[in-house]
């Protein structure tokens, strides 16, 4: 599985060491930015790249993007087809690896690709410890979950009219 990274100058530290500890565990890592802190850069410029390529392999791949809150990190990667990113804020205990958690549900019932990070909520430690679970965390592939999928998939939206 490809893992592909990105983030704005809010994240950009954190990235830095979410890229050097997930290549150490062997992942291949893609890392689309911010390459240095500019408090002036702007998230859709290393987010779209990492949605893009999650877009076009949405099976093999993984995004993990980084910013202030996550937010509007997420709302731009919802953007493209296939992409399914959720927004993660941590919390003061551990991730509990249970089937009702957060991060257990957002990939065994929506497959979801693409994890946003509000790395404002994060240490180093915190991040990887989330980052590590969501990426072990599996798919259920229930039928209903593949239909309720397909469905998403199958969404065209018009362009509003004038």
């Amino acid at each position: 599985m490809k893992i592909y990274i990105g983030t704005d100058h809010a994240g950009y530290v954190l990235k830095e060491h979410l890229v050097t500890s997930l290549r150490s565990q062997g992942y291949e890592v893609v890392d689309e930015g911010a390459y240095s802190y500019d408090e002036n850069d702007d998230y859709p410029d290393f987010v779209v790249p990492v949605a893009r390529a999650v877009s076009k392999d949405p099976d093999n791949s993984r995004g993990i993007i980084l910013g202030g809150t996550g937010q509007g990190e997420a709302i731009t990667a919802n953007r493209f087809p296939h992409v399914r990113a959720i927004v993660y804020y941590g919390k003061a205990t551990p991730v509990v690896e249970d089937e009702s958690g957060i991060l257990a549900r957002s990939r065994a019932h929506n497959n979801a690709n693409v994890l946003s990070l509000g790395a404002r909520y994060f240490t180093e430690d915190s991040m990887m410890e989330v980052v590590n679970f969501w990426l072990n965390a599996p798919y259920s592939g229930d039928e209903r979950h593949i239909r309720r999928l397909a469905k998403i998939d199958a969404i065209e939206v018009d362009e509003p009219s004038e």
